[in-house]
């Protein structure tokens, strides 16, 4: 028999309504008689199909550039479809822990790159059984149900089978977080360049292989976003609504796409200097996370593995901090690193940080299209430079106003926020209003936001709006504090 592990309270943020559910109640809690439904691992399939796909097509492509003796392209190619391929059977192994397990097949089958195939016949090995037979509960889930502001206690019943899926999904959010950002970004860089230096060839095999790399890129910042928002609220069980992934979707979307084809235009224009740009961009981000740690005076987490001497725990922190370098080069990471915490995840939301890297990156792309508009070569004088560099920084425009969009209206979460974006740009008109000869005496009108936001706490008198209270002006005060916070 089994044993039962209660698992920790968690808090249900979700559509679900809970008259659905078959339950009793007792003591004041739901109690779901049922085991929670195991849903289909279809994460684990498409991660695996575009890991197929990317590897397939590469291999394909470079046995092109062996016919033509393109050694450059085949070598880069080689190395930007290898690269991550190894990563992530190392990951899948390192998650799954099988090197103390007797599974010679499966340690085999990831010598030979195929480690995410295996685990996907796992998984759906794992799925088609469950429910043909009973079997006894590993754990119990209590979350609380949020709908319409009001929270309803539930308890799940989580059975071995869906235990085991939850263990191959967030392994697979790892390897599509890694295959995007360290094999599917820098090869849909560099076959991009390639068809711009041989004058727009499109190869069938290069096509294809550019748009299977673009909709990995795009689903790995999509598990990035939804990990972030996982891991910052891990007491919560964090549902996204269809609408939500679609602004995520045209917000990453865009912003990869616009980084991506800055780049390239530049390095078309200075071939050596985006060299230079692409170092700077992935030193900064590498090294920021250890000199904030060094500044802080802390110690390595020893959480990270507990059989990992302190040199192993420094190569591991080392290759997570250039993971995360490598996602900051292209699009937002969603989150912040801190090496002495146990999750290495800083839990608080940095709105100064988000505005000073959307800011940054804005000046800087401008800056690349702009030296590649100045020293564009007579290849591009069939192509309208203005438009396309407008275009460009159209688009990027665009990936933000979508972001500020989610973070306002489609964050699961938003409203366990503190402050959201519109009480930060409410917050700075007020500033400036109250700084003016005749707003100290003004009366704000109420914010939508902060009704929204802050739900689960008792609802303040309408006094409390006036600026001129203590409170209110404290509060403020602390938002402007938050968004001027770079630290």
């Amino acid at each position: 028999m089994c044993e039962v592990a209660m698992g920790e309270q968690e808090r249900d943020i979700s559509d679900i309504d809970p008259q659905e559910c078959s339950s009793v109640m007792e003591n004041g809690v739901m109690l779901v008689v049922n085991q929670s439904r195991v849903r289909a691992p279809l994460s684990v399939v498409l991660a695996t199909v575009l890991y197929c796909a990317e590897f397939v097509t590469a291999a394909v492509l470079c046995s092109y550039y062996q016919k033509t003796e393109d050694v450059i392209w085949m070598g880069f190619t080689i190395a930007f479809m290898l690269v991550p391929a190894v990563l992530i059977q190392l990951t899948l192994t390192f998650i799954h822990r099988d090197l103390g397990r007797d599974r010679p097949l499966v340690l085999f089958l990831h010598l030979l790159l195929l480690g995410p195939v295996i685990r996907c016949v796992e998984a759906l090995v794992v799925y088609y059984k469950a429910g043909r037979k009973e079997e006894p509960y590993v754990t119990i889930s209590r979350k609380i149900s949020l709908k319409k502001g009001h929270g309803t206690p539930m308890e799940w019943e989580i059975g071995q089978s869906e235990r085991t899926l939850a263990t191959h999904r967030n392994a697979f959010k790892r390897t599509a977080v890694i295959q995007a950002f360290l094999g599917s970004t820098p090869q849909l860089t560099l076959q991009l360049y390639a068809t711009i230096q041989e004058k727009y060839f499109l190869l069938p095999a290069r096509l294809t292989l550019m748009i299977i790399t673009l909709i990995s890129v795009i689903y790995g910042a999509l598990v990035c976003s939804v990990l972030a928002i996982q891991i910052r609220y891990d007491d919560y069980k964090v549902r996204l609504r269809p609408v939500a992934y679609l602004c995520m979707i045209v917000w990453r979307g865009l912003e990869i796409a616009t980084r991506v084809t800055a780049l390239v235009l530049f390095s078309t224009a200075l071939t050596h200097w985006v060299i230079l740009v692409g170092m700077a961009n992935l030193l900064f981000f590498f090294f920021f996370p250890w000199a904030e740690f060094w500044a802080r005076k802390g110690s390595l987490t020893q959480d990270v593995e507990k059989n990992f001497s302190k040199l192993g725990t420094i190569v591991v922190l080392s290759m997570f901090t250039l993971l995360y370098a490598c996602i900051n080069v292209f699009c937002w990471s969603a989150v912040q690193l801190d090496l002495t915490h146990r999750e290495l995840i800083e839990r608080k939301q940095h709105w100064g940080r988000l505005a000073m890297y959307y800011c940054g990156r804005f000046v800087e792309n401008f800056v690349l299209i702009a030296l590649w508009y100045y020293y564009k070569s007579d290849f591009y004088e069939y192509v309208c430079a203005p438009l396309l560099a407008v275009q460009l920084l159209i688009c990027y425009s665009l990936a933000v106003l979508f972001m500020l969009l989610f973070y306002q209206f489609c964050h699961p979460c938003r409203r366990l926020f503190k402050y959201n974006v519109h009480d930060c740009l409410h917050c700075v008109c007020c500033l400036k209003t109250r700084r003016g000869p005749s707003g100290g005496g003004q009366k704000l009108p109420p914010s939508y936001s902060t009704a929204a936001t802050m739900v689960l706490v008792p609802d303040e008198p309408l006094e409390l709006l006036n600026p001129q209270n203590s409170e209110h002006g404290e509060r403020e005060t602390a938002i402007i504090e938050d968004m001027t916070d770079a630290a």
